[in-house]
């Protein structure tokens, strides 16, 4: 057995409690050992000062739209769509996704981002870029049907299940995957009727976006008779091992759906300001035993992959919908960034004891806005930034020590971003 020892910090519990200790980590196994005094490993993490903390979960994100960050920003989600996004990604070579996935990884991993779920499409290269970085990731092809013929259309929906066969399991088992109809308005009735159960037979679950807009209700309620998660539901798309991203616009009878059916949120609330898409009742979505997870969306509409940031959004805007300031609390939050994404998605990650994975992140307490160290949950949604992780490791294996990453050439990866979204700019400008 190779060790791995987290010594001489203070560890987040699963109950929110924080108490000095080590962490012995069994590196050949991705597990962790123990938790206690005194762990000595053949490799050791300094955690003096600082706050072990479980790597924090994406639970939804288009890593790849990296390079498009900064691109078209203060825009309406569906002009924002339309003109600026996908024409420009319609521009993307599958060698631009690799690209962008890379710089996507290295940020996640420098905030302590352990595992992500993503939608996007040439999720081979992402999937190639996963295993390389360490982290693990939960990906899919992102099938649409409007505007296409019957067999451009089938042919997404198509390689939406075949990528999810493919690639479930690749990366030493680091990978799993899920199948993407797009949304409820960009995949058409006949289509969800026909591979939806596909899906079901092939034991795949189903990510998908809905209720993000009140331009996403409206028409399903004009079409169909029925809000949203309804029609999902009758489309069969809410299982318990399904997630929704978003889930601003619900009303009480989609949480009460929600909850029966065990189907999860992934909340997005940077995305959904920036766009003033509105919203999400998160605390109502919680009262009612729904699992809400916390994901950052893509970099073009967030604009950064810090689920540290995330977190304290996830809180302040949490309070404003429920218009009460003891609503969506710190220890909260946190608990959705690791537990409830990592239970949204399906992983065992997502808190630290013996038997867990070892995804974990390393909090550096020694800066001026962590100092009086109160309350160290409170600092982590209120307070941290991401330039604050120190260390990062994930099924066992450190990714990044003392703001190093080990898995990825950072300063190439920033060279070949910044080159690759020039050129894709200046291609969609024609």
């Amino acid at each position: 057995m190779t060790t791995l020892s987290i010594t001489g910090g203070r560890v987040l519990g699963p109950d929110a409690t924080v108490t000095r200790a080590d962490v012995l980590v069994d590196q050949d196994t991705g597990e962790i050992v123990a938790i206690g005094d005194d762990l000595s490993g053949e490799e050791t993490l300094d955690a003096s000062n600082a706050l072990v903390t479980p790597g924090f979960v994406n639970g939804h994100s288009h890593v790849a739209m990296t390079l498009l960050r900064g691109h078209a920003d203060d825009k309406p989600l569906d002009s924002w769509l339309r003109e600026d996004i996908w024409p420009v990604e319609a521009e993307l070579t599958a060698e631009d996704i690799r690209i962008g996935a890379e710089l996507g990884v290295l940020e996640m991993i420098k905030s302590g981002t352990t595992a992500f779920s993503d939608m996007y499409f040439e999720v081979e290269e992402i999937a190639d870029v996963v295993d390389q970085a360490g982290v693990r990731a939960l990906l899919g092809f992102t099938a649409i049907t409007v505007g296409k013929d019957d067999e451009g259309a089938r042919a997404d929906m198509e390689e939406s299940l075949e990528i999810a066969r493919k690639l479930d399991g690749r990366a030493d088992g680091r990978i799993n995957t899920t199948f993407q109809p797009h949304s409820l308005t960009t995949v058409s009735e006949a289509y969800l009727d026909e591979f939806v159960p596909k899906a079901r037979e092939a034991g795949v679950p189903i990510h998908f976006h809905a209720n993000e807009t009140v331009n996403e209700v409206e028409p399903i309620v004009d079409e169909h008779g029925v809000r949203p998660l309804e029609y999902a539901t009758e489309k069969g798309l809410l299982e318990p091992e399904d997630f929704i991203a978003h889930g601003v616009h619900v009303d009480e009878r989609e949480i009460e759906l929600l909850a029966e059916t065990d189907a999860s949120v992934i909340h997005c609330p940077a995305s959904n300001m920036k766009l003033a898409s509105g919203m999400a009742p998160v605390q109502k979505l919680l009262d009612a035993g729904v699992t809400v997870g916390l994901g950052t969306d893509g970099a073009a509409s967030n604009n950064d992959l810090s689920m540290l940031d995330e977190a304290r959004d996830a809180a302040m805007l949490g309070k404003l919908a429920a218009d009460d300031a003891t609503a969506v609390t710190a220890e909260t939050v946190v608990r959705m960034m690791t537990q409830g994404s990592a239970d949204a998605l399906g992983l065992d990650s997502g808190q630290l004891e013996e038997g867990a994975p070892a995804d974990l992140a390393v909090i550096d307490l020694e800066s001026p806005h962590l100092t009086p160290r109160h309350d160290l949950v409170s600092h982590l949604v209120y307070a941290a930034a991401a330039s604050d992780v120190r260390h990062t490791v994930c099924d066992g294996q450190v990714l990044m020590r003392d703001r190093d990453v080990l898995t990825l050439e950072e300063s190439a990866v920033l060279e070949r971003a910044q080159e690759a979204a020039v050129a894709l700019v200046g291609r969609a400008d024609g």
